[in-house]
């Protein structure tokens, strides 16, 4: 990727919605009927993804600034049904261990906050006009259940992990961790695996879109 003055963001476009993701910042990703819509909730979350990133003990990136560095080719699926699924070109470099590092404590930050999130949650969730909508367990059934697929997408060895099972799901998140701080080479050419930046920005942004979620449907 070639060098940028700002925060880096990678878009990826679907025909009805588009995300825009900081690259450098995993979790710090939000979507828009536009590209420039997009941009527009990425900035406005800042001041919530800057907690986060305070849990991490890094200094949060600036307000301003956000760079259009890469865009999907293509149309990105995943994005016209609300999740991020392109991998940027810049994820496809080698992850240094100290990059690897920095990574891992956002990824961890961004468990954190879903885990506080859910624990002052209430078990029930404000549902939309129509009924539609899940309550806090669900969720964190689908954030946890997830992460397994996630985690053996990364080359991780990882089965399905129970929800309810606290030191199963630890126990999964410190090897994703462990891989992340470990740092990685380029995959080679015909690898189905996800870049370990790729997959640190998809989890961190699953784990947090949802915690957001929970505390904007809680009564």
């Amino acid at each position: 990727m070639p060098e940028v003055s700002g925060c880096a963001v990678f878009i990826e476009a679907g025909s009805k919605r588009v995300f825009a993701s900081a690259v450098d910042w995993p979790g710090w990703a939000r979507s828009g009927k536009s590209e420039e819509e997009a941009l527009a909730t990425l900035a406005e979350y800042l001041d919530r993804y800057a907690l986060v990133v305070r849990r991490a003990r890094l200094k949060p990136p600036p307000a301003d600034g956000l760079v259009v560095a890469e865009r999907s080719q293509g149309k990105a699926k995943n994005a016209d049904f609300g999740a991020l699924g392109e991998i940027a070109a810049s994820e496809r470099e080698p992850l240094s261990a100290a990059d690897g590092k920095r990574l891992a404590a956002l990824v961890e930050a961004a468990w954190a906050e879903f885990d506080e999130v859910v624990a002052g949650a209430p078990a029930t969730l404000r549902k939309g006009p129509r009924g539609g909508g899940r309550d806090t367990e669900q969720i964190v059934g689908h954030v946890i259940g997830v992460e397994p697929i996630y985690a053996r997408k990364m080359g991780i060895s990882q089965g399905k992990v129970d929800p309810a099972d606290h030191e199963a799901v630890q126990a999964m998140r410190h090897a994703i961790s462990a891989a992340l701080r470990a740092g990685a080479p380029v995959l080679p050419a015909d690898s189905k695996n996800w870049p370990l930046r790729y997959g640190a920005r998809r989890i961190a942004w699953h784990a947090l879109d949802h915690a957001w979620e929970i505390q904007d449907k809680s009564d």
